[in-house]
């Protein structure tokens, strides 16, 4: 059965959807069956793995709404091993669609349920907010991944989501774990940067990955292209720092092949 990992923080650009698609991308190119989910309603995972969202006719919206076939959601990417359930605008709507919804918490768990068998990995990049639809990611995860900007304001609101994820822990998703801190966005030239690695480092000790994603010119490029960085530029850092991570938690759950 797939793992299920949600990458979360209420937080904006702090390297979220970046990570989503390149950790999935390096799961595939080390040969485990990867699909992202795409629940965020400004649709970048799925315009940065070549998908048109205005052309999507099922998304993750229509499956977690209007029970649509999950199945029929998946695209299949340029990577091989690398599927997408895409996003698209409706889903700013599902909020409030779903207050009369029995179950309302576990939506993207059932649209799950006949999916987690055909992957090794599902990753679920979650919207840059705590409302209902980053509750269904959480709810349906195994595990969630918190990026951390190596910036000054790097520890506001962490508080505030590690509640939230105790929350969810409580009372709609007991097996939910931390899969780990990832420092984002660090650049080695700032003594800053340095500060904020030495910070959240002693604050969290064994939660932070010790994978830290560099500051890099082709991750920011490859979404354009609509392909992973690891197709974009193999040899680039921010390429060879996405493989160290999907190693180290491949290390982490004894899974290496």
């Amino acid at each position: 059965m797939g793992r299920v990992i949600a990458i979360a923080n209420q937080k904006g650009g702090v390297g979220k959807t970046t990570t989503a698609i390149n950790l999935a991308a390096s799961l595939a190119a080390l040969e485990y069956k990867s699909l992202v989910i795409d629940a965020d309603p400004q649709a970048n995972t799925t315009s940065g793995l070549g998908i048109n969202p205005k052309e999507v006719s099922v998304s993750i919206y229509e499956c977690m709404i209007k029970d649509s076939n999950a199945h029929q959601a998946i695209h299949p990417t340029d990577f091989e091993y690398l599927d997408v359930i895409p996003s698209h605008i409706d889903l700013v709507g599902a909020e409030v669609e779903m207050i009369n919804i029995d179950r309302r918490e576990e939506r993207m768990r059932d649209t799950l349920k006949t999916l987690r068998n055909h992957y090794d990995f599902i990753i679920i990049d979650c919207s840059p907010s705590l409302g209902l639809v980053t509750i269904n990611g959480l709810t349906a995860a195994d595990s969630v991944i918190v990026p951390v900007q190596c910036e000054y304001f790097a520890l506001e609101g962490l508080g505030k989501l590690l509640n939230t994820i105790r929350i969810i822990q409580n009372r709609l998703n007991t097996e939910l774990a931390i899969e780990g801190i990832l420092l984002t966005m660090y650049d080695t030239r700032l003594r800053l940067s340095n500060q904020v690695v030495e910070e959240v480092r002693k604050h969290f000790e064994d939660m932070v990955f010790e994978t830290i994603i560099p500051r890099n010119i082709r991750l920011g490029e490859s979404p354009s292209f609509g392909v992973p960085v690891l197709e974009y530029d193999a040899d680039s850092k921010g390429a060879i720092a996405y493989l160290a991570l999907a190693q180290e938690i491949l290390q982490k759950h004894n899974l290496v092949k």
